[in-house]
């Protein structure tokens, strides 16, 4: 439920928040609900946005770990500010997702939802979510629990993609995978490459040109795909992982960039980086087993071209994030060779 905001205290004000977790409670349980002991601390979790970590004890004894998140544009921290597209930033997004998408699937394992409060006048937009104890799947090893997280993101792709004529209507703010969509990502590759050190060789200049001009067929293949709601950023470092009792429970987070597009795109996040062409091969296998009959493409080989074309976006996706931004030396990985090596693949 969406709660409208009041007070005007500052983001995480304690008495502010504490009048808001009970509203939302009551709302979600009844109005017989009653907290014994409410405690917020921020949160050391990396978010583009503040997060606060709430503990609420109840008269009955039960626990219920919290996080809220501010993901009011104002509140972007400086951080991710100076890197994240302004065209992708919509407070409305994530709650859309939670409140209209996710909270009715509670099957799915993601991070129970327990309110929202919305004031634009005051750019209050917050999130009151589970705090999910799990660890980021990039710190998993275990091939078969990739393999898990590649059939659930299927599984979730059909589910979504049955309700796509009500879901523009439920969370109307979701970005949308379209033709201006593709051009302004390849536009800005380009540009940002420009002010790259050390500069790009006149040989990389002509292949990346040749790339730009023939973009509109990466476009079309990528909008003749099936169409579902998709996570937009499905990378190990927003999925997290939780063993119960030797059942893993999958629950990705983030769901800033959800959006209409290919479910293909998500795939090729969870396989991006530093695979080898097998074990790219079985992510993809795992995900295309649990499709719905009739759902997949008829020929395996044409299956894993799309996802080539899906990747050569991603890749050309990351060019065009921000000239400001590189990743850690840990996490450091060449995406314009990989955007040459893929439209080689694919002869654009």
């Amino acid at each position: 439920m969406v709660i409208p905001s009041t007070g005007a205290l500052g983001r995480f004000a304690e008495a502010e928040v504490q009048e808001f977790v009970e509203r939302s409670l009551a709302s979600r349980f009844g109005p017989s609900i009653r907290i014994e002991r409410q405690r917020q601390r921020p949160s050391a979790y990396g978010s583009s946005f503040p997060l606060e970590e709430v503990d609420v004890l109840l008269e009955n004894g039960d626990h219920l770990p919290m996080l809220l998140k501010d993901v009011a544009p104002e509140a972007l921290l400086e951080s991710a500010r100076r890197i994240k597209p302004a065209f992708l930033l919509e407070p409305l997004r994530e709650i859309e997702v939670y409140l209209h998408l996710l909270a009715p699937r509670p099957h799915l394992g993601t991070a129970r939802f327990y309110g929202a409060a919305v004031d634009p006048s005051r750019d209050r937009y917050w999130l009151l979510l589970e705090r999910v104890n799990g660890i980021e799947l990039y710190q998993v090893g275990e091939l078969d629990v990739w393999r898990s997280v590649a059939r659930w993101l299927a599984e979730l792709h059909v589910e979504l993609a049955s309700d796509a004529t009500s879901t523009a209507t439920k969370a109307p703010d979701l970005v949308r995978y379209d033709r201006e969509f593709f051009r302004q990502w390849m536009e800005r590759a380009r540009v940002f490459l420009r002010s790259r050190r050390p500069p790009l060789t006149a040989d990389q200049w002509l292949r990346l040109d040749r790339l730009a001009s023939r973009y509109d067929r990466v476009a079309d293949r990528l909008l003749a795909l099936p169409q579902t709601v998709i996570h937009g950023e499905f990378y190990a470092s927003n999925i997290l992982i939780t063993d119960l009792d030797g059942r893993i429970r999958i629950c990705p987070v983030d769901w800033e960039g959800a959006a209409i597009g290919p479910g293909l795109i998500d795939l090729a996040a969870l396989s991006a980086g530093d695979w080898t062409e097998a074990q790219r091969l079985d992510l993809a296998l795992a995900y295309r087993s649990a499709l719905a009959p009739g759902s997949s493409r008829e020929s395996i080989n044409h299956f894993l071209e799309d996802l080539e074309y899906c990747r050569l976006h991603l890749a050309v996706q990351w060019l065009g994030w921000s000239p400001l931004w590189s990743p850690p030396a840990a996490h450091a990985y060449d995406w314009l060779g990989e955007a040459f090596r893929l439209a080689d693949r694919i002869d654009i």
